[in-house]
């Protein structure tokens, strides 16, 4: 079966990422490698929240979901109004599965507070709310599982095993390392790239 890629990146720079060419396909994608390889640049990249130096992202239709809700510019916005104002940029949002993540996830009696009151693990729960709902085309997760109690992170997990049989959409998830037990449409280790740049080099 041939797979559909959802996401290209063409020659792209920036930081530590150099000239980087690749492709992700729909199910679930790991982007790994060590602390400062580039992971989270190479999301903000993909997401159009960063121009690379050079080179270019195309995706053919769809949207990405992108959002970094842990920065402090956020500090003072309400759950809800979070999930409100995300909404509305993702005409595919599933509001069904938005109220079974809050409850699944224990969120519900946060709704009305501030970012700035929330542990750092609920923070991290409202940004993957948001994420598994958004119904985007490509999705992209930093580090979904950190601050995360145990109960949390299979339930992201068992989404996840769902995810990676979509032909459509497509999840990349950045994070140290890969899991074993979850099946994955593509790896990207940039340790990895960068050691063989360097050898190139």
């Amino acid at each position: 079966m041939t797979q559909t890629h959802l996401l290209l990146a063409d020659k792209l720079t920036h930081g530590p990422i150099q000239n980087l060419t690749h492709q992700w396909p729909a199910g679930v994608s790991w982007v790994c490698g060590d602390e400062g390889c580039g992971k989270t640049t190479l999301l903000r990249m993909l997401a159009g929240d960063v121009p690379p130096t050079s080179g270019a992202v195309s995706m053919p239709t769809g949207d990405v979901f992108w959002a970094n809700l842990q920065d402090a510019v956020h500090d003072q916005t309400s759950v809800t109004v979070c999930w409100t104002t995300l909404r509305q940029r993702y005409p595919n949002w599933r509001e069904d599965l938005q109220h079974d993540l809050t409850d699944a996830l224990g969120m519900t009696p946060h709704l009305d507070k501030r970012l700035n009151m929330l542990s750092a693990g609920s923070r991290r729960k409202v940004t993957l709310i948001a994420a598994l709902a958004s119904g985007a085309t490509v999705t992209l997760l930093d580090q979904p599982f950190a601050a995360l109690d145990t109960v949390s992170v299979q339930l992201v997990l068992d989404f996840l095993h769902e995810a990676s049989d979509h032909t459509q959409r497509a999840w990349i998830v950045a994070d140290y390392e890969a899991p074993n037990d979850l099946r994955l449409a593509d790896v990207l280790n940039l340790s990895e790239s960068e050691s063989e740049s360097e050898s190139e080099s």
